[in-house]
């Protein structure tokens, strides 16, 4: 909903500010940690699914360390590449972290836009089983013959409702539910649609940060990534591929930016094709993640191109403070 305010008939458990990639997140959450100092102040909890990684850095515009000494920040750089953290693992960390935060008289203040681990934390997962590395490996070796956009044929047999949302090339999510179907004989979106593990009755407001004009948001991520590339995204990416121990299928190397910019080194394409396949990749996560907010009547929508933001969030969460 677009509300001018937030229910302030209780004190928040923490309050999320979320929002597309490149939509300002990162300034006005510090705008924001700073005018709550007077409340007690804030620790910042990521909500960034790439956040989490070590040495990646530049290509997840991971807030840099004079930023993150202006507030305590957590869940950044907490995994190597080569690990994985679930949605399901987020909300238990997050969880813990909440308490301790507000046990320091502080605010948890959680910032980013991977809408996944919002759910999990707020709604509770569904009973979805665990990963099998077997069935994944014969999922992939499937694919390897037959293409994804096939996979995705095939799931769109099984599982209309999952592979409606997701795209031909999505390789991650298809080969999940497909995993999933073949473990159990129930489809992704049967345990989507099943009773949920109970979670905690928190208050958590969502302020979203949203552009009125998509083009805004598409000129801001080409000027992002602009800017990685000039700080040497292309090198980090090298340094992670020298390594020797990740390949493009780990989660890590699936982020949007490093997966292009991994293609285009083995495919030998130029700086300038890996810079136009990331851009369109970046903005097609911008959409999906639109798409996430959009599902959320709760949610305050604020401009993101407005000049006053950072003042519109202040004043919305000001009063949700304890």
């Amino acid at each position: 909903m677009n509300d001018q305010h937030l229910e302030t008939s209780a004190k928040a458990d923490a309050i999320a500010l979320v929002g597309p990639t490149a939509s300002g997140k990162t300034a006005v959450a510090l705008a924001l940690a700073e005018a709550m100092q007077s409340q007690g102040g804030v620790e910042i909890i990521s909500l960034d699914s790439a956040l989490v990684y070590k040495g990646m850095d530049i290509g997840t515009a991971k807030p840099t360390v004079q930023e993150q000494a202006q507030v305590t920040h957590h869940l950044i750089d907490i995994i190597e590449p080569t690990q994985s953290f679930s949605a399901a693992e987020f909300a238990r960390e997050a969880a813990r972290l909440m308490a301790d935060i507000r046990a320091r008289g502080k605010t948890p203040l959680i910032v980013g836009g991977t809408m996944l681990y919002l759910k999990a934390l707020v709604e509770g997962l569904d009973d979805i089983p665990a990963a099998n590395a077997e069935i994944r490996a014969d999922i992939h070796q499937q694919a390897q013959k037959l293409g994804w956009p096939a996979m995705h044929g095939l799931l769109a047999q099984i599982d209309p409702a999952s592979a409606a949302r997701l795209a031909p090339g999505d390789s991650q999510r298809i080969g999940r539910a497909l995993e999933v179907w073949t473990a159990t004989g129930q489809t992704l979106s049967s345990f989507h649609q099943s009773a949920k593990t109970p979670t905690p009755d928190w208050h958590i407001p969502i302020i979203s940060l949203e552009p009125n004009d998509r083009t805004w948001l598409h000129q801001r991520i080409a000027q992002r990534f602009d800017h990685m590339m000039a700080n040497g995204f292309m090198d980090e990416v090298q340094q992670l591929r020298a390594r020797g121990d990740l390949h493009p299928d780990l989660p890590a190397m699936r982020c949007v930016g490093y997966r292009q910019a991994w293609e285009g080194l083995d495919a030998n394409w130029s700086q300038a094709e890996i810079r136009e396949r990331g851009i369109f990749a970046t903005r097609q996560l911008a959409k999906r993640q639109i798409t996430w907010l959009r599902s959320m009547p709760h949610r305050v929508v604020v401009d993101a191109e407005e000049s006053q933001a950072s003042a519109r969030v202040i004043d919305l969460a000001l009063p949700m403070c304890p």
